[in-house]
């Protein structure tokens, strides 16, 4: 056990295993203070392999940047130009959703909600085999789950990590639109799918019914809060990602493969 404490430093040059307190290297000789590995040159028509931003160097492993930070060699400019407008788009539509009160349910009357809608009824349906608890989730399931699948897709088999970024963005806009639904489990004032309010019919309203099956009714403002809060907090995450895919793109022009 000694020994593993003792000898467990490697020589930065010729990687000689070592006294952890050693000055010089008792093979090569290099004083550690002073050695400076070399820097590599590339030729002039030589293109640098492609790096990271130092934010990520130490927060993400080398893995996990090819996953989520791939580069298309050949960008079309074009298709660059369509990704810029979408992401302006979002960018400004989703500072909307962040800015205004959950209260008002401004991401309940937008036109995602008319999207994320038939996702939530068809969850409803897919979980019914699971019993009437899961059922009744399902429909929020399904509608958190399809944004996700996107984004899984589009990462993984596509290695599109911009399309990537607009999945985690939808994510994030169907968190925040499940919020008010949340914050109306015991109110039960939304006019809901049918034309009618949880008051109406009984068992209807979907999150009246999982908080009081779960015991945890009078959290439903505190749970719905804290959806809005983590959807907004991703959607920024989206427009982060999304933005810094489009400047290594845009760096990709200046690379001698690029088309």
């Amino acid at each position: 056990m000694l020994c593993g404490m003792l000898f467990h430093m490697l020589c930065p040059h010729c990687q000689f295993q070592q006294l952890s307190d050693s000055t010089e290297c008792q093979r090569c000789g290099i004083i550690f203070a002073k050695y400076r590995p070399t820097p590599i040159r590339y030729a002039k028509h030589e293109a640098a392999p492609k790096t990271y931003s130092a934010a990520f160097s130490y927060v993400i492993p080398q893995w996990g940047k090819d996953v989520l930070f791939p580069i298309n060699p050949r960008a079309n400019p074009i298709v660059y130009g369509g990704r810029l407008l979408i992401y302006a788009g979002l960018l400004l539509w989703g500072l909307k959703f962040i800015s205004t009160p959950m209260a008002t349910n401004y991401v309940g009357e937008s036109f995602m909600h008319m999207i994320n809608l038939p996702f939530h009824e068809a969850g409803h349906v897919i979980f019914t085999p699971m019993g009437r608890f899961m059922q009744v989730l399902g429909g929020s399931l399904g509608q958190l789950l399809m944004p996700l699948i996107c984004l899984g897709a589009l990462l993984i088999q596509n290695r599109d990590a911009f399309g990537a970024s607009v999945g985690l963005w939808w994510f994030a806009e169907s968190l925040m639109d499940l919020a008010p639904y949340i914050n109306d489990a015991r109110a039960l004032d939304l006019v809901l799918l049918g034309g009618v309010t949880g008051k109406d019919v009984e068992d209807y309203h979907d999150w009246e019914y999982i908080l009081r099956t779960l015991g945890w009714l009078q959290y439903d403002h505190t749970l719905a809060h804290a959806a809005y809060i983590l959807g907004s907090l991703l959607m920024i995450v989206a427009f982060i990602w999304g933005g810094y895919m489009l400047r290594l793109q845009l760096k990709s022009f200046q690379r001698p493969d690029s088309k």
